[in-house]
């Protein structure tokens, strides 16, 4: 059975890394010991020993370890034997990339649908979903194909944004990119704003956090989801 949360955001405003989200992480990995983090989407460029550092360090209050998986000689081995996995956010072109590089794309949905706990955050949650196309992110590198785990059955947009009532910007909103996206595709998309998560036990699926989240279909009317609700798809 899956056990997954699945986040728009590490970070909020105010809020230390993963900060905002440690009590339910607390409660979701409890009993867990040590969790593989996945670092290859590198946000800023920095090197992957950094970006475990920066994981350690949050988890280090719930007395989680972390372990890199490009610490591990065989990662497909890691995963296999991973006690829980998290994948942490920055460019879903280059996380997406090594992904297939290092040929762990299958081994990764696997233990997920077997109920290895599974924490994604901004393009760590955008791999979830049945391909990457809603990323925000710039296309740095050309990964073989943008499918992804389709552990869901739609499409994350993580980071969603409303327009703001006044501004002068005059470029698409994120609703447009998403329309442009339903008349080629007919994919769901779940524009997740920060501040939101998705709760997934096995095939039910739960809208949690502060806020709503905005569910866009092919040919039909946005519906905005409050927190608490079920989706069903």
């Amino acid at each position: 059975m899956k056990k997954m949360i699945i986040a728009s955001t590490s970070t909020i405003h105010g809020s230390g890394y993963l900060e905002y989200l440690l009590p339910t992480l607390k409660v979701f990995f409890a009993d867990i010991k040590t969790i593989l983090f996945i670092p290859y989407a590198r946000p800023r460029g920095i090197s992957y020993d950094e970006y475990t550092q920066i994981v350690k360090k949050a988890f280090a209050t719930a007395h989680i370890d972390v372990q890199g998986i490009h610490q591990f000689k065989n990662p497909k081995e890691a995963l296999q034997t991973a006690e829980a996995i998290f994948t942490g956010g920055g460019n879903t072109f280059e996380l997406v990339n090594q992904l297939y590089e290092n040929d762990i794309l299958s081994t990764l949905k696997k233990v997920i649908e077997n109920g290895i706990p599974y924490l994604g955050a901004s393009a760590g949650s955008n791999i979830c979903g049945v391909n990457m196309k809603n990323t925000n992110d710039m296309p740095i590198v050309y990964p073989p194909s943008f499918a992804t785990l389709g552990c869901l059955s739609f499409n994350i947009n993580a980071h969603y944004l409303d327009p703001i009532i006044g501004s002068t910007h005059k470029g698409e909103t994120r609703e447009t990119r998403i329309k442009e996206f339903h008349v080629f595709n007919e994919t769901p998309v779940l524009g997740l704003r920060e501040g939101s998560w998705l709760e997934v036990l096995g095939d039910e699926i739960y809208l949690r956090g502060k806020y709503t989240a905005r569910l866009f279909k092919q040919n039909a009317k946005p519906l905005e989801l409050e927190s608490g609700d079920p989706l069903y798809l």
